[in-house]
């Protein structure tokens, strides 16, 4: 099979393609899988050692703090190495970082799980578009970037899922342990099918002018402008992974059970909204920007409406579950956005720095929302986290800016 590269013609089946798109997808779920370990344990944690939501968003910040400095720094791994064995060294981190909490006895013991699982978690964009740009023909590539961000919901959806039902069976230690198996058969499967992901490294000039090579593309003001709009999108997401749970619990006066619910459904319906992205972005391949701009509006006014709570209880938990549907829709959009953005031969670099601000973006938002979560203000909470929404539009429509074609 050959690889096919972002400006060629399909030089594959249709079947091969999906084989790839389903391997990466399933990746890249698990990396998303991993950024619920410890926030779906808070209250359980708030329970049994009586910490706060800020110290608890802090385990978060330091998960995505490592994650955020590991992605910048994994493109450059990636486009030299190649992705697939950085993929591998990836999930037995998450291996490891389920396996320590499982048997943590304090707050030292989880700073340590975020810091594993953050480095796990960092090379996981530049790997994933490295395979998927090379791997996959390029009129399929807004399909490939639909089932990408598919999957990652998915992963988001699962977890909540996975880690209430094996908790209330086992108990919250052993749901660890599961969690360990679970990534280990995940890596078997990628194992298994390892000539698939098979990535070819950038060529790379020696000496000082390879250096200076390497590092051209963070002189392009749009990367910047790509990176803005993965942290300020990232900030309003952490804020919905994080908070809501307690935040409809407080407001509507929920069940823990039904506000867990409301999370796994924002997920899903977010997952819907990729597939249906993913024909947009074939669609509309050269408004990808103002596609993005428009879905991150739309959420933002959603996101709003759940913080007025006008729709009463039911009504706002609906509406929640609609903004991740409109987020959702423009995710293709986005990942075709950034592929315009990034320069021949540098995917890994440019995609570890962008989605770098993703782990930004995580790790911020729990800092000064938790406080704000302290203090009891959840309606400011989610005011708050609609509006830095909204600067991302602003951000998108820079990116398109700088990316556009004349006519």
């Amino acid at each position: 099979m050959q690889l096919a590269s972002s400006g060629s013609e399909p030089t594959v089946s249709l079947q091969s393609d999906a084989k790839v798109m389903g391997l990466v997808g399933l990746a890249h779920a698990s990396s998303h899988f991993s950024h619920l370990l410890l926030p779906l344990m808070f209250p359980i944690f708030i329970r049994d050692f009586g910490w706060s939501y800020s110290e608890l968003g802090l385990l978060t910040t330091l998960f995505f703090v490592v994650s955020g400095v590991g992605q910048a720094s994994a493109g450059f791994v990636v486009d030299r190495l190649g992705a697939r064995p950085v993929l591998f060294s990836s999930l037995v981190l998450f291996t490891l970082a389920c396996l320590l909490a499982s048997v943590a006895e304090g707050y030292a013991a989880l700073m340590a799980v975020a810091m594993l699982a953050g480095l796990g978690n960092a090379p996981f964009h530049p790997v994933d578009f490295t395979i998927l740009n090379q791997r996959v023909s390029s009129p399929r590539l807004g399909y490939a970037f639909s089932v990408h961000g598919l999957s990652g919901n998915l992963g988001w959806a699962v977890a909540p899922v996975f880690f209430t039902v094996t908790g209330a069976l086992w108990g919250w230690r052993q749901a660890f342990v599961a969690a360990a198996g679970l990534y280990g058969l995940v890596l078997l499967v990628l194992v298994l099918n390892r000539s698939v992901l098979k990535t070819e490294p950038s060529a790379r000039a020696q000496g000082d002018a390879g250096v200076a090579n390497d590092l051209a593309f963070m002189r392009l003001p749009v990367v910047w402008w790509c990176f803005a709009f993965f942290l300020l999108s990232t900030v309003t997401l952490a804020v919905v992974q994080n908070f809501s749970v307690p935040i409809l619990k407080a407001l509507h006066g929920v069940s823990l059970e039904l506000a867990s619910m409301t999370l796994t459904a924002y997920m899903l319906c977010g997952a819907v909204g990729m597939l249906i992205g993913g024909f947009v972005a074939a669609r509309w391949p050269r408004w990808s920007d103002r596609v993005v701009a428009a879905c991150m509006a739309g959420a933002a006014v959603l996101m709003a409406l759940c913080a007025s709570g006008l729709f009463g209880q039911m009504g706002t938990l609906w509406v929640l579950a609609a903004t991740g549907f409109a987020i959702g829709v423009g995710g293709p959009s986005r990942d075709l956005m950034i592929k315009k953005a990034t320069p021949k031969g540098a995917t890994g670099r440019v995609y570890g720095l962008v989605y770098s601000g993703l782990d930004v973006g995580f790790a911020l938002s729990p800092v000064f929302f938790g406080a704000l979560m302290d203090r009891g203000l959840y309606q400011a909470t989610l005011l708050g986290a609609a509006l830095v929404l909204l600067f991302s539009v602003v951000a998108a429509l820079g990116v398109g800016k700088r990316t556009a074609v004349p006519a």
